[in-house]
């Protein structure tokens, strides 16, 4: 995947302007918020929230074939703009331990609430797998 960021738009921190997939298949990943396996929420906060959010992303991206370098898309809901701002450096630390400094295409959006009540923040996206040959 080859990652645009044109040099007359502001320089984009923690997001890619753009994200052009090559030949591959695209796989589309569910909104993921913080439920554990027994479908509860868990870490009070954003940042732990984010992480485990996050984390519930990148395991269904493993299950598909794809790794965290092949997402292309993220969308982020986030209940509280204002609060995922004020964390957006733990959020940032939380995405180089999980992913890596590469960053695909990125959307925050803020909710009212989302699906699980006591959700903060749900993350879906999009990647891109690539078969063995296109590698």
């Amino acid at each position: 995947m080859e990652r645009i960021n044109p040099p007359h738009l502001a320089p984009p921190t923690g997001f890619s302007h753009a994200v052009r997939a090559a030949s591959g298949t695209m796989v589309f990943l569910a909104g993921q918020t913080a439920l554990d396996g027994s479908g509860r929420i868990v870490g009070r906060g954003i940042v732990e929230q984010f992480e485990r959010a996050l984390t519930n992303l990148l395991d269904v991206a493993a299950a598909s074939g794809a790794g965290p370098s092949d997402l292309a898309k993220l969308t982020v809901f986030a209940v509280d703009i204002a609060d995922y701002r004020r964390h957006a450096h733990d959020i940032g630390r939380v995405w180089k331990r999980l992913v890596g400094s590469e960053y695909p295409a990125m959307a925050v959006i803020g909710a009212s609430r989302l699906w699980d009540e006591d959700a903060l923040i749900e993350l879906e996206g999009i990647a891109v797998v690539h078969r063995r040959d296109d590698q």
